[in-house]
Order: structure tokens, then C-alpha cells, then sequence
């Protein structure tokens, strides 16, 4: 059902004005752009905003009269944005912005509920329902040397497989100009359990990748089997020496 547009609210420009100056202050609130009816005896004008800082927004200032009165009241003030309007980027949670590396020293990161890379790392049934249950469990579990509460899941190691393939794998630059892969080098050292299969740390204190976690198939030119094809030649030994110890023999040069 289509509302009528009240003439007597509608005629209030200059009160819906006053109220929209009293908000926004003088010199931010520009031309009457329109009117249009909210409800029964209830309208809302229209204005430019000309602050710089919202463009394609308008002031909407709602006014209305009771039944038989000649007067109109101010319900509400509100900058609202219009098509094409500056806009702020859509509030993101923490929890998703949060990217690989943010975590700086001194920072505190808890770990997500229900995180999927994430199980239980021990067998005691479902998981603990509070904070208190939790803290008893892992009391428990220390105690009994049961090993670590959360060890990591398949989607977990999945993961990291992609971040450190992505940085030390076989498609890196350096890995396509290596001489051989890390697997066949003595500084490599693999990992334990299920990802030492693919995956270990750097140990040459001259490659890039020291001390980084890297694929069997990544490699660099620092590769332990790397040899000078043709090393220095051992000079033989002096058979007359010619040089002169000349403090020994007093001889100076400024003489």
C-alpha cells in the first residue's frame, strides 16, 4: 500500500533545514533534494551533504504531526549514504585478518575455537566444554605424561605443506638453478614423524635458506656436494732467496 505523502510535512522544509544545520553545523548541509513519505503523517527531507569526506551521502531529516495539528516535530537526523557514496571497507573480524607472520615478539595470540588444524592429542573423550575443564585436562595430562593436548590435524599439515613449498619447494627460483636437491645434501636435516618424508631444515650457514623449513625437492647452489673442479696449485719450494733483510744488514733507504 502506497502512504501519501503528508503536504503539511512536506511544507516543513525549513524546520527539517534548521534541524539538519543544528547536526551537521553550517556550511555541510546543501540543497533540498527531496521528499518522501515514511508513514501516515510522516515524511523525510532530504539534503546535500557537501562535507568532502562523504561523497554521494545526504542528510535525512524525518519530521511528523500529530492528527489535526498545523505544526510538524523533528524525529531523527541522519547522514545516509547514496548510490556511488565513499564508502569504508567492510568490517573485517580480527580473526580473519589476521595473516601468517603478525605475531610479533611480545604478542599473544590465543589459539581459535575449534580450530581445524588442530586435535586432541590424547584420547579422554569429547572436548572440554569451559575454560576450567580445560585447564584440569591439561593438568591431567601433564601429569600422566600423556604428550601434548592439541597436536596438529591432516588439514593442519596440509597447510603448512603449502606454506613451505610456496616459499622453499621445488618451484622456486633457486631451486630450478640448483645443482641437485636437498635431499642428497649433508646440511640438510629432516624433520620427524610424518612430515620428514617431504620436508626438513637448512643447515649452511651460507644459503638463503638457513634455518628455514625446506622441501626434499628444493635446492641451491651451496648443495655439500658442490666441489672446485680445479683447486689452487701448491707452489714449490724457493730455491735461492733473493730478499734482503735490510735492518739486519743496516742497509736504509734514506741514506
Amino acid at each position: 500500500m502506497t502512504v501519501k505523502v503528508d503536504a503539511v510535512a512536506a511544507s516543513a522544509i525549513d524546520e527539517a533545514l534548521i534541524a539538519a544545520l543544528a547536526e551537521a553545523g553550517h556550511g555541510h548541509v546543501g540543497d533540498h533534494v527531496g521528499v518522501y513519505a515514511e508513514a501516515e503523517r510522516v515524511v523525510t527531507h532530504v539534503f546535500d551533504c557537501l562535507h568532502p569526506g562523504y561523497l554521494g551521502w545526504h542528510w535525512a531529516v524525518t519530521v511528523s504531526r500529530a492528527p489535526r495539528a498545523r505544526t510538524v516535530t523533528v524525529n531523527d537526523v541522519v547522514l545516509l549514504p547514496g548510490e556511488g557514496a565513499l564508502l569504508a571497507p567492510r568490517w573485517v573480524p580480527w580473526s580473519e585478518r589476521i595473516a601468517p607472520g603478525d605475531v610479533g615478539p611480545g604478542m599473544i595470540m590465543a589459539t581459535p575455537p575449534e580450530d581445524p588444524r588442530l586435535v586432541p592429542g590424547y584420547t579422554v573423550g569429547a572436548e572440554p566444554r569451559t575454560p576450567e575443564e580445560a585447564i584440569e585436562i591439561r593438568a591431567v595430562v601433564r601429569e600422566l605424561g600423556l604428550g601434548r593436548t592439541r597436536v596438529l590435524s591432516k588439514e593442519g599439515r596440509d597447510e603448512a605443506c603449502l606454506r613451505w613449498n610456496k616459499a622453499h619447494g621445488p618451484d622456486a627460483y633457486e631451486a630450478r638453478q640448483a645443482p641437485a636437491p636437498c635431499s642428497s645434501c649433508g646440511y640438510f636435516i629432516r624433520l620427524r614423524g610424518e612430515l620428514g618424508a617431504a620436508f626438513g631444515a637448512c643447515a649452511n650457514a651460507y644459503s638463503s635458506a638457513d634455518g628455514c623449513l625446506v622441501s626434499i625437492d628444493y635446492g641451491c647452489g651451496a648443495h655439500s656436494d658442490v666441489v672446485e673442479e680445479r683447486r689452487g696449485v701448491e707452489l714449490p719450494p724457493v730455491l735461492w732467496d733473493d730478499s734482503v733483510d735490510m735492518e739486519r744488514d743496516g742497509i736504509s733507504l734514506f741514506d
